[in-house]
């Protein structure tokens, strides 16, 4: 059965539609049976995106992008699928009016999509992987999905501005004309590189104080060519780190780009190399398909189609805020992202280090843990977050020793080789002896911490060690600071750790039972400001 969907997308910037073809018991790979698409792209006089400016556009181009759509399409359309988020509202607005009303004339079902779903979709549908972990790089936003009980989950994302809209931002301070991403990737090629804040915070990052850093080092003459250089390979050595972090804790081996930042070739080759490195396949569409297109809410729409999707008029409002992780994903079944099992053989890779068991006679086993120079990172940021974090992992570990939290006891440490030897803790990580209980203790470890000043920054179900005791161990992202906002991320990056790797009724349950253990040790403003960051996800 063949099924024809015509899709309509519009949520910034782009008007545009597609009409896709799809037949779910031949299934044809995205080359050879590509969907048409017309887009009419939205161009601003100067500076970034006018929300009113735009919305005038869509409602001018729509029709057109939909006539030439409907021109195309060999044979009746079988259902009309539209973004419905997230974007901007008044051009969301105009694209879902024009949905019904052609839903409602050629007397077919209406699908909605999300928007950033699609993304991770199109590149599923064209890479045919079963299960990846989706790095979506847009403008208004920046996260990490991977699949896992019926959703996708967010597993890391950015805490403050999406990456294309934090470009923007320095190129308008610049005075370059939107979008900045092609202007700052042109002159880059022309650039050296010069420090910049580098944040990440487990698998969340952050970007407003990089942006910050990058205009000043311009006003103080930096020459351009090189702020765009180290922008570059700053922010993308972070988004090719989290996504690492993520494959290494879901256990992953598949990885897809999406969203339109993924159109720069040196955010390409770094994450091609980071999965060439560790053994992992990467894929990204074609710039047609990564840009915001109809083309992907065409093919997502006919895949939710066959999958018995309909929105009636009533349920169809548009939803700004629309996040990806509210979407019932009804046309997969039984795969996940999550195919970690523990290993306890005498060699083990992590996201950023090898570990070897070393057996010592008569003693505790040593583990030695060496961070790896990254490929996909410029050589000067590289050996500089390696010395650091090896620096911080050894002070930290024993530091919340001397405090009452349980971690092993750092026996060597070599800076220039970036390798720490520790006791061998715990039986297994904590994803494999997750309980309430085991979470409750976690979360008094973690108050402890916090008590004494000090931010484990990567508290996951890997980076704890579960034996006689519960151990915290690779303090590798910790550093000191008594700020209720940095406890708080420390709650968050564990508390995404457990909803991206169970289930989720089970997740619910875990975090409660963390949060009474936090409560009972902790400052209760902690917990307060973390439902404020939960909150803080940019899908607008």
């Amino acid at each position: 059965m063949t099924v024809r969907v015509l899709g309509i997308e519009g949520t910034a910037w782009a008007a545009s539609a597609a009409v896709f073809e799809y037949d779910p018991d031949n299934p044809a790979p995205l080359d050879s049976n590509p969907p048409f698409i017309e887009t009419d792209a939205y161009q601003p006089e100067s500076g970034g995106i006018h929300p009113r400016e735009a919305a005038e556009h869509m409602g001018e181009a729509i029709p057109e992008v939909v006539e030439s759509a409907l021109a195309a399409a060999d044979g009746p359309i079988d259902a009309v699928a539209f973004s419905r988020g997230p974007g901007l509202g008044p051009c969301l607005r105009i694209v879902g009016t024009a949905a019904r009303s052609l839903a409602g004339t050629l007397d077919v079902p209406l699908v909605g999509v999300n928007h950033m779903v699609a993304h991770l979709e199109i590149g599923r549908h064209g890479s045919g992987f079963d299960a990846p972990v989706c790095l979506n790089a847009s403008g208004a936003n920046a996260h990490l999905l991977g699949f896992h009980d019926g959703r996708y989950r967010v597993l890391g994302e950015t805490m403050d501005t999406g990456v294309g809209n934090a470009i923007d931002k320095f190129t308008r301070h610049v005075g370059w004309s939107h979008p900045g991403g092609p202007k700052v990737e042109e002159a880059a090629t022309e650039g050296e590189y010069v420090d910049l804040p580098y944040v990440v915070k487990g698998m969340d990052f952050s970007f407003s104080g990089l942006m910050s850093a990058a205009k000043d080092a311009y006003d103080e003459g930096t020459p351009v060519e090189d702020v765009c250089f180290s922008l570059q390979e700053t922010i993308f050595a972070m988004l090719a780190e989290v996504s690492e972090r993520a494959l290494s804790l879901t256990g992953a081996d598949e990885l897809v780009l999406g969203g339109g930042v993924g159109q720069n070739a040196r955010l390409r080759e770094m994450l091609a190399t980071m999965c060439a490195e560790r053994g992992a396949e990467f894929y990204a569409p074609d710039a047609r398909y990564l840009r915001d297109n109809a083309g992907m809410i065409a093919v997502l729409g006919a895949k939710m189609f066959v999958a018995g999707e309909r929105l009636s008029i009533e349920e169809s409002a548009i939803d700004p805020n629309f996040r990806p992780d509210q979407v019932d994903v009804t046309w997969r079944a039984g795969e996940s992202s999550v195919s970690f099992s523990p290993d306890d053989g005498a060699e083990q890779r992590g996201a950023e280090a090898v570990v070897t068991v070393e057996q010592v006679a008569g003693a505790t086993d040593r583990i030695v843990k060496r961070r790896l120079p990254k490929e996909y990172r410029h050589p000067d940021l590289d050996a500089r977050l390696r010395r650091e974090r090896t620096v911080a992992e050894a002070r930290l570990t024993s530091e919340a020793r001397r405090h009452g939290v349980p971690t092993p006891v750092v026996r060597d440490i070599d800076v220039p080789a970036a390798t720490l030897t520790f006791d061998s803790v715990g039986d297994c990580d904590l994803g494999a002896a997750l309980t309430t209980e085991t979470a409750r203790t976690v979360g008094k470890h973690l108050a402890t911490l916090h008590s004494a000043g000090i931010v484990h920054g990567d508290p996951t179900v890997r980076n704890v060690r579960v034996g006689d005791r519960c151990y915290l161990i690779d303090f590798g992202l910790g550093y000191h600071s008594g700020h209720v906002e940095d406890h708080a991320m420390d709650c968050h990056v564990f508390g995404g750790s457990v909803r991206g790797t169970v289930a989720a009724a089970d997740a619910d349950t875990l975090l409660d039972a963390f949060e009474a253990g936090y409560a009972a040790v902790g400052d209760d403003a902690v917990l307060t400001r973390l439902r404020e960051v939960e909150g803080r996800g940019r899908y607008t």
